[in-house]
């Protein structure tokens, strides 16, 4: 199933952007956090969809997945 992957700010450093790539079915939210080295502790906002999701959320194909730091600042 094809997924669309978007970074945000310091999540790009080293990574991309944003990608489609294939995943097989059954795949979660936090397995693809955990493929891209995020630590879950790091992650501020998952979206799916353009809806809040959690790491155990499965992904169907078509999905769009938009991860987000934790936001820094004073």
């Amino acid at each position: 199933m094809k997924i669309t992957v978007k970074l945000f700010a310091t999540f790009r450093v080293g990574r991309f952007a944003e990608v489609t790539r294939d995943y097989p079915p059954g795949t979660r939210v936090g397995d693809i956090i955990e493929e891209l080295n995020i630590p879950e502790k790091e992650v501020g906002m998952i979206m799916l969809n353009n809806r809040h999701a959690e790491p155990e959320q499965e992904l169907h194909d078509g999905d769009n997945l938009a991860l987000f730091p934790l936001v820094g600042g004073g």
